[in-house]
Formats: structure tokens, sequence, C-alpha cells
């Protein structure tokens, strides 16, 4: 069982902003032990399907540095294809973020998110999607200022956090050992008016009943709430200093 820290708070949290140069929008993000270094990059043009309608698109990469581990990891890329696990943290990102993003009003563009773990201590992929966040709003800002728009392109925040049942104790944003002595593993994103994007709940033993899954998504909005705080100040620091 963790000791310092309460059951429904996240890990300690630091949001960095405009950590790469040559990103149209860059944050580091880190929940204790896990770090992600997450860019945004605007390129014109989208895919074969959306030629013509006006409408621009976003996806995501997400990766993992061969020593964020304790064991080194192998490069994807030397094995020659994404795993699957890969490929399911990406679209996840992907869906969460084009959830709040205004696609309309940007042009035929293609919004990119590069998510990559350069330590890993559990919840990489809800760190991601909090830390791609600030990274999309850093370069949907500037893309605001390019075409001239009203309001910056997205109608709302988003964030994410790990929660589970840790022997019968609902934690939030689960480490390693707890993730790996969970009963029950549940990924939340949410978006800034607490509305669910998504939800990825599993049992790794006996099923759960449904007052255990509401227990659960309380704990993940208490998490995420203290998450958007973090986000929000570092999205209000933008264009300062």
């Amino acid at each position: 069982m963790r000791t310092g820290r309460e059951a429904r708070r996240p890990r300690p949290i630091s949001i960095t902003t405009g950590v790469a140069k040559f990103a149209a929008g860059s944050a580091r993000i880190e929940l204790g032990d896990t770090h992600v270094l997450c860019t945004a990059t605007v390129n014109d043009g989208v895919p074969a399907w959306l030629r013509g309608s006006g409408r621009g698109w976003l996806t995501a990469e997400y990766s993992m540095l061969p020593a964020a581990t304790p064991t080194r990891t192998p490069r994807e890329a030397a094995r020659g294809r994404q795993g699957g696990r890969t490929l399911e943290i990406q679209r996840l990102i992907g869906r969460s973020l084009r959830a709040v993003t205004d696609l309309g009003i940007i042009g035929e563009r293609t919004v990119i998110l590069d998510c990559d773990v350069l330590q890993a201590d559990g919840g990489t992929r809800t760190a991601s999607i909090s830390g791609a966040y600030v990274a999309l709003y850093q370069a949907l800002t500037g893309l605001q200022t390019q075409l001239k728009l009203n309001e910056i392109p997205l109608f709302d925040s988003i964030a994410a956090v790990s929660v589970g049942v840790v022997e019968n104790q609902v934690l939030v944003d689960l480490d390693y050992e707890e993730d790996v002595a969970a009963d029950i593993d549940m990924n939340v994103v949410v978006a800034g008016d607490d509305r669910l994007v998504e939800v990825q709940a599993t049992a790794e033993g006996e099923p759960f009943a449904r007052t255990v899954l509401d227990e659960l998504l309380d704990g993940a909005l208490a998490g995420v709430a203290e998450i958007r705080r973090a986000q929000e100040a570092a999205v209000a620091g933008l264009g300062k200093g």
C-alpha cells in the first residue's frame, strides 16, 4: 500500500512548456517517476479521405525510449514494426485530443502529437494525454494567430488519469508496483466540464460491481481535477517571460 500520498491524489505533477525549440507546441509532463515529452506539429494537408472537405485532422504517435524502464526495451523501429500496445495507446491519444479540437475551422491541416516516454513508472498513456493537451494548446494558439481566428480551435480541455483497486482500496494515478498489484485497473479520459471521453476498465480477477465502478469514477474525477489545475497553470504561462 502507498505511503505518504492520499489514496485519491495523483503523484506530484510538473508540466514544463516550450521544451522543444522547433515544435509548434511542446510540454514535458512529470507525474512522479513517469516523465513524457509531448510535442505538437502542424503540417499542411490531410489524409486522402479528407481532401476537399475543408476540415483538418489530428493524429498521435507514442513511443518509449529504450532506457525508460529498468530493463532496456529495444526500439520498435529496430524490430521493423510497432507493437499492438503502442498502436492502441497512440490511437487512444488521438481520439482523446480530437474530442476537444475544432477541426472544422483550421482548414486542411494535420496536427501531429508525438508522445515520447522518457521514464516509465506506470500511467504513461494517461500522462501522455494530459501533456499532449498542453502541447496542442500552444500549437493551436499559434495557429489562431496565423489564421486570424476569433478563438483558439478547442472546445474544451482534456486530461486523463489511471485508477484502480489495490488491496480493496481505490487508488488514483497508480505507479508501476500498484498497477501490477491491482485487482481492477482503469484509465479515464475527462473533458474540462467533467464529461467522460473514454473509460477503459478491466477486472484482473473477479468481476466487479457497478458500485465499485462509480467509486472508481469518483476517484478519477478527483485526480483529474488536480491534473487540470497543473495544465491551466502551464497554459497560462505561455507567451510570458
